[in-house]
């Protein structure tokens, strides 16, 4: 099975420094702290599991690079918006869109944040929505936490390219099934009642106002089953700016949708009925 090393440019230079001082071979994480693997130096490049690669001419700041099979690029596309993985001090990685960076990184490590997070939910047994499932963390740890189905949906087909190439995004396939498509008009061909919990991290309002709108939040309540959980990542966009508390205004739509509601963290949670 072909390797697919992924480097910063703190683990390039890592790995790069270590052969000019003369080291031969060293312990290396290739895959954004997931596992560690032995690496051997030289000055024409690297080898681990019996692989050769070349070192990268001109490693950036802020980049993941991923092998394309014949040369190292950076994990980012363009088409419409600019897309791309970040390196994270935790390991593992948020992404950005246009410059706007998509989970919280500042104080904890985005995955164990989506830990803190799906906990709420209670995901063991359930069958739960994920309905912007971005690089998979969330869905990740409905897994870990024995959920018995999650349905995942994302219609950025960059972001579901960036889960490929990211160690910690969880392969669908299994009780995970990952959806290419806009959640807002999927979640109408749903059946009533088919969920036993929601998690909901949709971008900021300012960028997907419709999954704000109580069109939604109505339609989320018809496939939740009663007394089920979700989770409503809002973070407080605005607030110092504008003095506009967008937690409570999607609290005060969700109960019109028939929730009960408080603030959790950096969003809401709220129970059907």
């Amino acid at each position: 099975m072909a390797m697919n090393p992924v480097l910063t440019a703190d683990t390039h230079a890592t790995l790069h420094n270590a052969m000019r001082a003369g080291t031969h071979a060293l312990s290396c994480s290739l895959d954004l702290g997931r596992s560690e693997c032995e690496v051997e130096l030289s000055e024409v490049g690297w080898r681990c599991h019996g692989e050769r690669f070349p070192w990268i001419e001109t490693c950036k700041p802020r980049t993941i690079y991923y092998w394309t099979g014949a040369a190292f690029a950076p994990a980012m596309r363009f088409s419409g918006s600019l897309i791309k993985l970040v390196p994270t001090q935790w390991g593992a990685p948020t992404f950005e869109i246009d410059g706007i960076k998509m989970l919280p990184t500042q104080q904890i490590s985005p995955y164990l944040d989506a830990q803190r997070k799906v906990e709420l939910i209670q995901p063991r047994g359930k069958a739960v929505l994920d309905t912007c499932g971005g690089l998979g963390y969330f869905a990740a740890w409905c897994l870990a936490g024995g959920a018995a189905q999650v349905i995942s949906y994302e219609k950025n087909a960059d972001v579901i390219w960036l889960r490929k190439l990211n160690p910690w995004s969880p392969a669908p396939g299994g009780a995970l099934s990952l959806i290419e498509a806009d959640v807002t008009q999927a979640v109408a061909t749903m059946p009533t009642a088919s969920v036993d919990a929601i998690l909901h991290d949709p971008p900021r309002f300012g960028i997907a106002g419709e999954l704000y709108s109580q069109t939604f939040y109505d339609a989320l309540a018809r496939v939740l089953k009663r007394n089920g959980r979700m989770f409503h990542y809002t973070g407080t966009p605005n607030k110092l700016t504008s003095g506009r508390d967008v937690p409570q205004e999607v609290a005060k739509r969700l109960q019109r949708a028939g929730f009960r509601t408080r603030m959790s963290g950096d969003g809401v949670f709220a129970v059907k009925g």
